[in-house]
């Protein structure tokens, strides 16, 4: 066996490989359960390509598609970090969540009403005066 030959069976069972995967990726994309799944799914599609343009340039022995896969696998990368920034402001279910920003700091309720201007977080009354010192 020649390897001009083994190359040729290689990247064959590697496309029909990929081409599986291919498949059984888009099927967890499209079913999903829950918005992590399918981001997931949709960063091993990005994977996928990845490797058809791998086989691609070794079938064809054009060495431009490595440069085409690694600027791929950038902006695969990037698209991933911006789905899990719109996880964590959504949460895994998808749905909204009230005043939650990203980097985890509270921000003022803005249905604060009148009579809870003078609680804790609790429900309890806040003590009055400078109690640091002992006095009220």
């Amino acid at each position: 066996m020649t390897p001009e030959l083994l190359v040729s069976y290689t990247t064959i069972l590697a496309s029909g490989l990929l081409s599986v995967a291919f498949l059984a990726t888009v099927y967890r994309v499209v079913v999903g359960p829950t918005l992590p799944d399918r981001i997931i799914a949709l960063d091993m599609l990005v994977g996928i390509a990845i490797g058809f343009i791998a086989v691609i340039a070794i079938r064809t022995g054009f060495n431009l598609y490595v440069d085409i896969a690694i600027a791929l696998g950038l902006v695969g990368f990037l698209a991933t970090v911006a789905f899990a920034r719109f996880v964590l402001s959504r949460g895994p279910d998808g749905r909204r969540r009230s005043n939650t920003p990203l980097d985890g700091e509270k921000t003022p309720d803005k249905s604060t009403k009148a009579s809870d201007i003078g609680t804790g977080a609790n429900g309890r009354s806040k003590p009055k005066g400078n109690t640091a010192r002992g006095r009220n």
